[in-house]
């Protein structure tokens, strides 16, 4: 039992591990307007571990991710629902 269970922890990890890393590669921000809107929406849908990869990636730019954390706030949004809002303020 206890080995099942160290493989299911084992694989647990990996499939975590491996999310990340193909987010990570993809999570170049879009050029193009009409699909940063559209992607904007599906961050609502993103799992814990995207979203802080893509907070780590903007963090880098210290003035504009602190401007559009400012502008989530004044206007009260809170959780996923922010999300969208800061997604589209950084790639924008």
């Amino acid at each position: 039992m206890n080995r099942t269970r160290a493989l299911i922890v084992a694989a647990a990890i990996a499939a975590a591990t491996a999310g990340g890393a193909a987010f990570a590669q993809s999570s170049a921000p879009s050029a193009r307007p009409s699909t940063a809107a559209s992607s904007a929406k599906e961050v609502e849908t993103w799992t814990t571990e995207q979203w802080n990869a893509a907070k780590a990636k903007w963090a880098e730019n210290s003035v504009k991710w602190t401007e559009c954390q400012k502008q989530s706030s004044t206007r009260k949004l809170e959780g996923r629902a922010s999300w969208s809002f800061l997604y589209s303020c950084m790639t924008s």
